[in-house]
C-alpha cells in the first residue's frame, strides 16, 4: 500500500486492531469451512446426501465470501484510518447473521426430522 501525500500513518494499535479484526474473519471462515467439510464426510448418517451437501455448500461458500471479503474491508479501513476519514459501514455482518441462522434453521429442521 503506498502511501499518498494527503495520508498519514495511524496509531499502530488501531493499524493492529484492523488486523486481528481481518484474522477473527478469516478464522471464521476456517471454521465454516471444518463445518462444511465436517457435516459432509463424517455424518454419513446425517439427513440424506443431497441435505448434507446443501449444508456442506453453504457453509463453504459463505466461508468463501467470508475470506475474500475480509481482505477489501481490512483495505477499507486502512484506507479511511490513513486518511482520518470515517470507518466505512460492513454489510458483510447483515449478510454473515443472515446466513448463519439460515444454515441453523435447516440444520435444525434435519436433526429434528431424524
Amino acid at each position: 500500500m503506498t502511501q499518498r501525500h494527503d495520508e498519514s500513518e495511524p496509531d499502530y494499535r488501531f493499524t493492529l486492531a484492523n488486523e486481528r479484526t481481518f484474522l477473527a474473519w478469516i478464522r471464521t471462515s476456517l471454521g465454516l469451512i471444518a463445518g462444511g467439510v465436517a457435516v459432509h464426510q463424517l455424518l454419513p448418517d446425517f439427513a440424506t446426501e443431497s441435505a448434507r451437501t446443501v449444508l456442506a455448500s453453504s457453509c463453504i461458500g459463505l466461508a468463501a465470501v467470508l475470506s475474500a471479503s475480509a481482505y477489501v474491508h481490512w483495505c477499507r479501513v486502512q484506507k479511511a484510518m490513513r486518511r482520518g476519514k470515517p470507518l466505512p459501514r460492513n454489510p458483510l455482518l447483515l449478510l454473515v447473521s443472515a446466513v448463519v441462522l439460515a444454515i441453523t434453521g435447516f440444520a435444525a429442521v434435519l436433526v429434528m426430522s431424524e
